[in-house]
């Protein structure tokens, strides 16, 4: 199979990342070129080879789903030989990803200062879970509990929920890849490396957007609502005759667009709800009245019939429909991954990233432990 040049073909990627966010970000970078030698503990390796059900043949679908385009290599860094072997890798890499508790990459000789030695120009960085004068460990859900997502999160004040997903270490991972990104180009430019630094908990607190602004700006602590807005109305779910309905309505053309195709046009001129301002004062009225009307037809007939009149409108769906959805919009999201090694092509969700000139490529399926050791 012959691939197209990457945007960072000939880029090296020392990754010591672990779990989700490390590894997410160097596959996001290997996917659009980089070489990326992921090293591991000889014998088990990353956390997640282990982590299932679900498991493909052997394997954890959990690491295969970040670990794409990636050379394995088994290191034992508390052994000469292995800790030599690192020392090789790093040298020649152009960045050098981490996400071990902070002071461990100091300890093993491995550490920013350490490296720069050896490569004067490196890309170093850090993932941490509360920065790196902190040794707090952190995993997602602990981040979840203290960094303010899970109380916004679920039907009440009374019911803290996470997240169905990673997200924190899924965000992280983002702000990792654009600091690498920032750290080459200006590498490109001055021939300076530098260090860069991303924790969960900062992440998350950037990444609650809106709902950390009303406390810094405003001195509002927000509270979990269920599947409602803070600030626009109306925005949650609804039930049509069958299943379930999102109106994500963000401007009073749509309200307006929305009440004519329920056959209510005459809530759009109606005071009350006139506005964004006055639907979420009268939030509780409105919703009554919404859900009685799309009690007429299905989920399916209103999502025609509103996304004609470009309504923001969707059945809830589970995750097969919404890959079934973005398989009929011509998004194409997921792709194969031809391995010699495997009976079958490893299915995966593609990268989501769409460039002209350089697009993501998928050159080489997850790798099993070690498999990339020699001459890495």
């Amino acid at each position: 199979m012959t691939f197209r040049t990457g945007a960072l073909d000939g880029l090296v990627i020392a990754d010591f990342g672990r779990v989700l966010a490390g590894p997410y970000a160097t596959m996001l970078l290997a996917d659009l070129g980089a070489e990326v030698v992921k090293v591991e503990r000889p014998e088990v390796g990353d956390d997640t080879r282990s982590w299932g059900p679900p498991w493909v043949g052997d394997e954890s679908s959990y690491f295969l789903s970040v670990n794409r385009n990636k050379r394995s290599v088994a290191y034992d860094l508390t052994d000469d030989t292995g800790l030599d072997a690192a020392r090789e890798l790093v040298a020649r890499a152009d960045v050098v990803v981490e996400n071990f508790l902070p002071g461990t990459m100091d300890r093993l000789g491995l550490g920013h200062d350490a490296v720069r030695d050896l490569n004067p120009d490196v890309v170093y960085c850090s993932v941490t879970g509360f920065g790196g004068q902190n040794q707090l460990p952190g995993y997602d859900l602990l981040i979840q509990a203290v960094g303010g997502l899970m109380s916004i999160t679920g039907p009440d004040p009374r019911t803290p929920t996470k997240v169905g997903v990673a997200m924190v270490d899924i965000i992280t991972g983002l702000h990792a890849a654009v600091g690498i990104l920032a750290a080459l180009r200006h590498r490109d430019r001055t021939g300076e490396g530098q260090r860069i630094e991303v924790n969960l908990l900062s992440s998350l607190l950037s990444a609650l957007a809106n709902q950390s602004s009303a406390y810094v700006a405003a001195g509002v602590v927000p509270h979990a609502m269920g599947n409602r807005h803070p600030s626009i109305a109306p925005y949650e779910v609804f039930a049509a005759s069958d299943r379930p309905l999102v109106l994500a309505i963000g401007n009073d053309r749509q309200f307006a667009a929305l009440a004519d195709v329920l056959g209510r046009p005459e809530l759009a001129s109606d005071e009350r709800f006139s506005t964004n301002r006055a639907r979420v004062a009268h939030r509780e009225v409105l919703t009554a009245m919404l859900n009685e009307a799309l009690a007429a037809d299905t989920a399916d007939a209103w999502f025609t019939a509103l996304t004609a009149k470009r309504v923001p409108c969707g059945p809830l769906n589970d995750i097969a429909d919404a890959i079934a959805l973005a398989e009929r919009l011509g998004l194409e999201p997921v792709i194969t991954i031809d391995d010699p090694r495997r009976a079958d092509p490893i299915r995966q969700v593609a990268n989501p990233i769409r460039l002209s000139a350089t697009p993501p490529t998928y050159r080489s399926a997850p790798p099993r432990l070690d498999e990339g050791g020699d001459g890495a």
